[in-house]
């Protein structure tokens, strides 16, 4: 049943193939009142309207081999089109942009290009079909079709282009989604968390009361209840301490901003780790929480750190782009897997045995406040580069 409903959704029409249907009918209509249409037209532009549906339903036509053999076969198709009519004088020379426009939405810039070129040589091989010693192309024929071709590489040109711009505004609104779903996110542990480490607070200042007063009560002979007392007293501190970090991630955080050098704060955070440093001669002083910051870099170069099991050296680059600070932190580690790109800013999560998952969401909620970006680039096995964008506002 399940093959038989994805045939019918295939075979059903949406209304963009009724209207490339609709396009194609009005052109064979107007070809029939021709007094020498041939039946190939009819044909021809029956099977170049089912390639295009075909190339606009289905997924394979949009990987790099589909769309190379979409182009080929409308290129195809085209020339047979104008070749049953009239040839270089045929009506039909604009069907030519039909594979330009495929290459240009999925073939890239060069890919177009190529098409383009193709398109053209297979248009001007109909003037091997004239004969020459009975027709001369018209005057102003050559410029003609110096224009037709060029359009063939304007129109190819300007529609990969509007691609491309329409790619990217498109990922810039899922990154920009994603932000928003984190910052929800954040914000609705924030609410939690203030009330919940209070009480935590509460119970664990108790239980390492209760715990000190053990040990003093209890004799130098019972050295198991002292022992664990001691346990336990060790415990509270560590739990207390990782509520205290979570307190710095929920509660806001008032930035204590003054103007100076980001790569002075860099330099005491890299102290301890493998670094090798890169300024920009051009990155002028600027205000920001020098003492947060700090605290972002040395949680970025600690994980660097840990990500190179084997050793190697971290890369910190420090530049002025535009109006803003940009700060690259490069490990040569394991890299961070794809499907774990957009929850390593989440609190809690993490992938080390050991790790609690509130170091980065910790640095992500730093840099927010501070009005800037830090965005993620890693490749498995070969390292990541945490990049971050501070306003270079100094007032």
């Amino acid at each position: 049943m399940t093959g038989l409903a994805q045939w019918w959704s295939w075979l059903k029409l949406r209304r963009i193939d009724l209207l490339w249907l609709l396009v194609m009918a009005v052109l064979a209509a107007l070809a029939s009142t021709r007094p020498r249409h041939s039946p190939i037209e009819f044909v021809a532009l029956g099977l170049m309207a089912l390639v295009q549906i075909a190339e606009m339903r289905f997924g394979v036509f949009q990987r790099r081999r589909g769309a190379i053999v979409a182009v080929a076969v409308k290129l195809g198709l085209a020339w047979w089109l104008v070749w049953a009519t009239e040839g270089i004088e045929s009506s039909y020379y604009l069907i030519f942009l039909l594979p330009v426009v495929s290459a240009a939405s999925t073939l890239g810039l060069a890919g177009t290009l190529v098409a383009a070129l193709a398109s053209s040589l297979a248009y001007c091989t109909f003037l091997l079909f004239v004969l020459w010693d009975n027709y001369e192309l018209a005057p102003g024929g050559e410029r003609e079709l110096g224009i037709r071709v060029l359009f063939l590489f304007m129109t190819g040109i300007l529609l990969n282009h509007f691609v491309t711009e329409t790619r990217r505004v498109a990922e810039d609104l899922v990154k920009a989604q994603a932000a928003v779903r984190r910052a929800e996110r954040l914000a609705a542990l924030g609410q939690l968390s203030a009330g919940l480490a209070h009480e935590l607070r509460n119970a664990l200042g108790v239980i390492r009361g209760s715990a000190e007063l053990i040990v003093k009560h209890t004799s130098t002979e019972n050295e198991v209840t002292r022992e664990m007392a001691a346990l336990v007293a060790r415990e509270v501190d560590r739990t207390n301490s990782l509520v205290t970090r979570f307190l710095d991630f929920a509660r806001p955080s008032a930035l204590q901003r003054s103007v100076q050098g980001l790569p002075e704060v860099i330099d005491r955070a890299a102290q301890g780790f493998p670094v090798d440093t890169e300024y920009d001669p051009d990155l002028p002083e600027f205000s920001f929480d020098a003492e947060m910051m700090e605290r972002v870099f040395v949680n970025l170069l600690s994980n660097g750190a840990q990500a190179m099991p084997n050793g190697g050296r971290l890369r910190v680059r420090a530049r002025r782009v535009g109006d803003a600070a940009q700060v690259a932190v490069t490990d040569a580690g394991v890299g961070i897997a794809p499907e774990n790109r957009e929850s390593i800013f989440n609190p809690f999560f993490t992938t080390k045995p050991d790790g609690v998952g509130l170091g980065l969401a910790i640095v992500s909620k730093i840099i927010d406040d501070h009005g800037g970006k830090i965005a993620v680039e890693s490749e498995v096995g070969v390292g990541t580069t945490f990049r971050i964008s501070l306003p270079l506002d100094r007032t």
